[in-house]
C-alpha cells in the first residue's frame, strides 16, 4: 500500500465521519481543549516578552475567538 493509498483512505473516512468531526470540533470539550493550550502558550509568550502582556492577551483573545464556540 503506498501514500496515495493511505490518502485517499483518510479522505473517505473524513468524507464518511465530517458530520461527527464537525460536532465533536464544536463541543465543549473541544473549547475547553482550545482554550487550556491558548492559555498556556499566552502565559509562556508573556514569560518570554512580559512587556507585551496587553497584545499577548489581545492576540490570545482573537485566536481563542477564531477557533472556539464563543
Amino acid at each position: 500500500m503506498g501514500i496515495e493509498d493511505t490518502v485517499n483512505k483518510g479522505k473517505d473516512l473524513y468524507e464518511q465521519n465530517k458530520d461527527k468531526i464537525a460536532e465533536a470540533v464544536k463541543s465543549e470539550q473541544a473549547e475547553d481543549i482550545s482554550d487550556k493550550v491558548l492559555d498556556g502558550v499566552a502565559d509562556f509568550a508573556k514569560k518570554i516578552a512580559p512587556g507585551a502582556a496587553d497584545k499577548i492577551d489581545e492576540i490570545r483573545d482573537g485566536a481563542d475567538k477564531a477557533v472556539g464556540n464563543e
